[in-house]
């Protein structure tokens, strides 16, 4: 039963086997089959396309070649075209030359006549100079000289009186706006008169003080000159000793300590020096006080404080009488005013004004102009260069090189001018009168030369028979300018040419 068993299931083995084996081959050549289709089938589909790309291809060609024959045969109707334009410009131009050169042919006939007229000019012009010379006694070259002499002399006398003219408008002009401005600026800024002096004096309550600030054998004068580096004149002053130094500072601070010690009474060389010592701590802070204040009133912010230190030491300052502080600060409030009037920079003149004579601060201790010792300071401090040419000009030392500048010269000028601003001693006054005459007869045709209205104004007669008036306005230009070249003077001066022709004859 068992072997029954084994032979059938290796009987069905066998089938089993054989079977898979026919189903396997069936199954290859069903693939194959269908792998021979699709190759035929892509094989019908890229013959039909490359007939289709052939077709193709062939199609543009033929567009291709009948486009380029369409723009060959456009080129060639242009290019006709174009040549039927030249020769049509050709035709022009051979005929323009044909009537060019039938003008020339009529120009050179007329020019031909022209030689001829001008052949026959010259001749009856050479007769006629004949003539005249015969008829005049003149000779050519001689006519011409007296002509030209005639013809300069009018031109010189036209031109004296166009310039005269020109100048009086301008002037007058010029004038009228300046005497508005500085007028309403005069107007909108007062100021005192000056009352300042250049020696202190102190006060005392009797004769009797002078013994106790004298000391025994002097110490006590001593130690107040060295201590304050100052010179104390005791003389026959009743009830007062004078202070003496060249540094204003110095002064105050000698002033300040003798006062506190004249109230206090006891004056002794080891007092002296405890009172001199606080009383220049004092003066320093008046100096900061009055330095910002100055700044706060003239409406400039932002000066270093060194500047600041310095516009202070102006307040012990003076000038012919006149407080450098205060002159400061009406030159700044002048030229602000100025520069609104004219649509300048107000920040810039104030500040210019205000600092324009700071190097009289330290002119004492450096040598040199104080224009250019403030001009130095403030390049130093890193104040713009606007501001330091308006410090250095203000004198003249440089060239402006902006109009607030020319303002601040110009504010300068009348603080320090006006009626009551300085005082100027009678020696100096006749000094300036004297070399401003000297000036005007150092030039060659001045015949008297006056200075009057209190040396504001010179009059200069010439020699009419050496100064024309041509001459004349020459004259008076070369003169002012060789007055502000020379002298130094407040304000302006009017330099006036008088020229005058005198005839004189005598009835018998």
């Amino acid at each position: 039963m068992n072997e029954w068993t084994m032979m059938v299931s290796i009987v069905t083995l066998l089938f089993g086997l054989i079977l898979g084996y026919l189903l396997n081959q069936y199954r290859s050549r069903s693939r194959l089959e269908s792998a021979e289709t699709e190759v035929r089938r892509l094989l019908e589909e890229a013959q039909t396309q490359s007939k289709e790309l052939l077709l193709a291809a062939k199609d543009e060609a033929i567009r291709m070649r009948s486009q380029a024959e369409a723009e060959a045969k456009k080129k060639r109707l242009d290019l006709q075209k174009e040549e039927e334009r030249l020769q049509r410009l050709r035709e022009a131009t051979d005929h323009k030359m044909e009537r060019f050169e039938r003008r020339e042919h009529q120009l050179n006939k007329r020019q031909s006549r022209l030689d001829r007229m001008q052949n026959e000019l010259e001749k009856l012009h050479q007769e006629r100079t004949q003539e005249l010379e015969r008829v005049a006694n003149l000779t050519t070259e001689e006519a011409k000289e007296l002509l030209l002499q005639t013809v300069e002399e009018d031109a010189r006398q036209d031109i004296a009186r166009v310039i005269r003219e020109v100048e009086a408008r301008a002037h007058e002009e010029a004038e009228r706006r300046a005497r508005e401005i500085i007028t309403l600026a005069i107007q909108r800024f007062a100021s005192d008169e000056v009352a300042e002096a250049t020696v202190s004096m102190v006060p005392l309550p009797t004769d009797e003080m002078k013994g106790r600030i004298i000391g025994r054998g002097g110490r006590n004068i001593r130690a107040i000159e060295k201590a304050t580096g100052v010179d104390v004149v005791v003389d026959d002053t009743p009830e007062a000793v004078l202070l003496s130094c060249f540094d204003p500072v110095r002064r105050e601070v000698a002033r300040v300590a003798l006062g506190k010690l004249i109230l206090d009474g006891r004056i002794h060389p080891g007092r002296i020096e405890q009172i001199v010592e606080k009383s220049q701590e004092e003066v320093d802070a008046i100096i900061r006080e009055e330095g910002e204040g100055a700044a706060l009133e003239a409406g400039v912010a932002g000066l270093p404080p060194k500047l600041i230190e310095l516009l202070g030491r102006l307040k012990f300052r003076t000038s012919y009488g006149q407080n450098v502080l205060a002159h400061s600060l009406e030159t700044a409030h002048l030229a602000g005013m100025m520069a609104a009037e004219l649509g300048a920079n107000v920040e810039l003149a104030k500040k210019g004004g205000l600092l324009h004579d700071i190097g009289k601060a330290v002119d004492h201790e450096v040598n040199g102009p104080h224009a250019l010792i403030g001009a130095d300071i403030a390049r130093r401090l890193g104040m713009s260069e606007e501001v330091i040419n308006c410090i250095a000009g203000h004198h003249g030392e440089e060239e402006h090189q902006c109009l607030e500048a020319i303002l601040v010269e110009a504010a300068d000028a009348i603080s320090g001018a006006r009626p009551g601003a300085r005082r100027e001693s009678l020696e100096s006054y006749l000094k300036r009168v004297k070399a401003l005459e000297e000036v005007a007869d150092s030039f060659e045709g001045v015949d008297q030369a006056y200075a009057i209205q209190a040396g504001r104004e010179i009059r200069i007669m010439v020699k009419p028979e050496q100064i024309d008036d041509l001459a004349a306005i020459q004259l008076s230009k070369s003169i002012a300018r060789k007055v502000e070249e020379t002298m130094e003077y407040p304000g302006q001066i009017t330099v006036t040419v008088i020229r005058e022709t005198r005839a004189i004859e005598h009835a018998k």
